[in-house]
């Protein structure tokens, strides 16, 4: 809707609200149109992967994946060379420690 230039500055406020609406402002010099008042769209919002815990509902796991691997699973999975090697033995305290 077409409005003058003193009709605009009187009743700006009001004008904001029609543009917030979705209605398209026309604000006239004389006959001439010379600005148009409209609402501005949000920006997109940004396509960030979520990847939280619990963020994939498809993905799970049984309350044993976290254990060690037995001899014959290391052997599947293709670490056999895993399978015979010492134990390194924990280091002994410094004497000052003791």
């Amino acid at each position: 809707m077409p409005y003058t230039v003193h009709q605009a500055k009187t009743n700006f406020s009001r004008l904001i609200k029609e543009a917030e609406a979705g209605k398209e402002v026309i604000v006239m010099r004389g006959k001439k149109p010379v600005a148009k008042i409209t609402a501005i769209q949000p920006p997109p919002k940004p396509n960030v992967p979520f990847r939280l815990m619990g963020g994939y509902p498809d993905i799970s796991w049984t309350p044993d994946a976290f254990d060690p691997l037995t001899d014959e699973e290391l052997k599947e999975m293709g670490f056999d060379y895993l399978v015979d090697v010492p134990l390194t033995p924990m280091p002994e305290k410094p004497a000052s420690e003791k």
